[in-house]
């Protein structure tokens, strides 16, 4: 087969944090697909066909790609971020799974993108320093009790944490109750940041402790990033140092 498809990220949002390897895959490619938002962010030009589709579709949008790639063309699939953070590389791989046997012959790339955890702590300082972990908060591909789970978990066990789709208008409860549990395993005093359209114009970071955040310092274009017990501020930065005590 001719055609192939590469999933790649596109990185949290600037232009200067495309890849240039993902830059060089657009280049290449007859076809684009992807979340509206994101493929929006793809210039258009002559022979390339953008395929922008609606949230929620991930894997039917994955076998449009394989579709078309298995017809000969040059699928870019592509997310923010990194597409292998809860992103399309795992929507790709599930529908080789489960579709047509030839869609396992395709070639298939993953071109990894920077995360938006990885932006905002950069802009922080380093509140990623030591053993972290993500969670992703929607519960659209999970149950609540499991998120509530793994941040209790998470936190007992001294991770530091970041936080993907923490708060939306259709969920805006779950947020207060995330807050909750943190102050329940952590304390009031633990730092928690709030990193909003990270690397864009619109770019707000604000640092609190968890006694003092509130669930509207977040929505579905914040990162939220909690800090272990060492964690520490500098003035505007935040650091996890890399000893533990």
């Amino acid at each position: 087969m001719s055609g192939w498809v590469t999933i790649a990220g596109l990185g949290p949002g600037a232009d200067a944090l495309v890849t240039p390897e993902v830059t060089a895959a657009l280049a290449e490619a007859t076809d684009v697909v992807g979340y509206i938002p994101y493929v929006a962010r793809v210039a258009p030009r002559d022979g390339l066909t953008l395929h922008a589709t609606d949230n929620r579709v991930e894997v039917e949008r994955a076998s449009h790609a394989l579709s078309m790639a298995a017809e000969g063309k040059r699928v870019v699939v592509v997310s923010s971020g990194d597409p292998g953070v809860f992103a399309m590389a795992s929507a790709v791989f599930e529908a080789v799974e489960n579709g047509e046997p030839t869609w396992r012959d395709l070639d298939i790339r993953v071109l990894p993108g920077i995360s938006a955890m990885f932006a905002a702590a950069a802009q922080m300082g380093a509140p990623l320093g030591h053993d972290f972990c993500a969670i992703n908060l929607s519960d659209n591909l999970k149950p609540w009790d499991l998120i509530e789970k793994r941040l209790r978990l998470a936190s007992q066990a001294g991770f530091a944490m970041a936080f993907y789709n923490p708060r939306s208008k259709s969920r805006p409860h779950q947020f207060t109750r995330a807050l909750e549990i943190l102050r329940e395993e952590c304390g009031p005093n633990g730092l928690i940041s709030f990193a909003r359209a990270v690397s864009t114009p619109e770019q707000k970071i604000v640092t609190v402790t968890l006694g003092e955040a509130t669930p509207e310092m977040a929505d579905m274009r914040t990162v939220v990033i909690v800090g272990n017990p060492d964690t520490r501020r500098i003035g505007r930065y935040v650091y996890t140092p890399r000893r533990a005590e």
